[in-house]
């Protein structure tokens, strides 16, 4: 009788290397080039959602740091790939990666200016990988009308301000396919840069879930800038707003808590779920909530603002 057992270790082999343990696959892919290329991360699940919904995600780190694949995003993914979704993680150019930022409120104009930029071309770099993903739609087996963008920290300001500049017809996300809109906007600890002291939408946004510690000074809970410059308004700026708009979206705020909400996954994946699941069903009404979660304690980023932030 033949020695079976080297074929066997071969098999085994084969299936380690070509069957994913997590329950994914992940496809790297250029989208645009910049001074580099920037890449993204398709995660598709093995058992997809029959409406083939994806979720475009970007990452946080202060417009200094962070990568598509990092262990928060790494993180994000998993969990949303066991729910069937398939999960893109981009790359984005970071406005401050080379740069010095001196914490001192004399130099807050040009904080402002600066933060202006870096939001600018992380928006213009969402935009673009947005266009892409609905060119390939077929490719990667998505339904494009059926894409949520979310973020963390310097993430949710760039998905938020994405939108905004979208309802508002700027030129800034000129790249993105015509009358496309995303599913659902799932920031956490967000905000818009406006360069108007008015927060607007000219045409209704995306079904929006904000959420945002009541102490954040890192992204300002209500708002950050000088009078007669670009604010960065923050969820409880943009909820209020939204209200007198009568715009509807859910608001969830966490008392006490700072910059910490911006990690909150995937500890919030049954409420990121639920939203997105209404979203796609049309059936988002108003929600304000002051929730609680013992994963979410006060940190060191509680009492951090944005200048200790950028401290060398």
């Amino acid at each position: 009788m033949k020695n079976t057992r080297p074929l066997l270790i071969l098999f085994v082999l084969f299936l380690f290397c070509v069957i994913p343990l997590a329950g994914q696959t992940k496809t790297t892919y250029p989208y645009v080039e910049r001074d580099s290329t920037l890449y993204l991360d398709v995660h598709k699940p093995l058992v997809a959602r029959q409406d083939k919904a994806a979720v475009l995600s970007v990452f946080g780190g202060g417009f200094v740091v962070g990568k598509r694949d990092d262990s928060y995003q790494t993180a994000l993914a998993d969990s949303l790939v066991k729910r069937g979704f398939t999960v893109i993680n981009i790359d984005y150019r970071l406005g401050l990666k080379d740069s010095v930022m001196v914490a001192s409120h004399s130099r807050f104009v040009e904080i402002d200016d600066l933060f202006q930029y870096c939001i600018d071309i992380a928006t213009e770099d969402c935009a673009e990988a947005i266009k892409w993903v609905v060119e390939h739609a077929q490719e990667i087996d998505i339904n494009p009308s059926k894409i949520a963008l979310t973020g963390s920290s310097a993430g949710a300001i760039t998905v938020l301000q994405l939108d905004y500049c979208r309802a508002n017809g700027l030129p800034l996300v000129s790249s993105l396919p015509k009358d496309w809109k995303p599913a659902a906007i799932i920031p956490y600890a967000g905000g818009v840069m406006c360069k108007k002291s008015d927060l607007k939408y000219e045409n209704a946004p995306a079904p929006t879930l904000l959420m945002h510690g009541t102490k954040d000074k890192i992204v300002a809970y209500k708002s950050f800038g000088l009078p007669f410059h670009a604010k960065l308004f923050g969820s409880k700026t943009i909820d209020k707003k939204m209200k007198k708009q009568g715009i509807p979206h859910w608001f969830i705020r966490f008392e006490g808590i700072g910059h910490e909400v911006a990690s909150w996954f995937p500890g919030s994946v049954d409420l990121f779920c639920t939203f997105v699941n209404l979203s796609l069903e049309g059936r988002v009404s108003n929600l304000d909530a002051t929730m609680t979660d013992d994963t979410l304690k006060p940190t060191r980023w509680t009492n951090m603002d944005l200048f200790d932030l950028y401290k060398k």
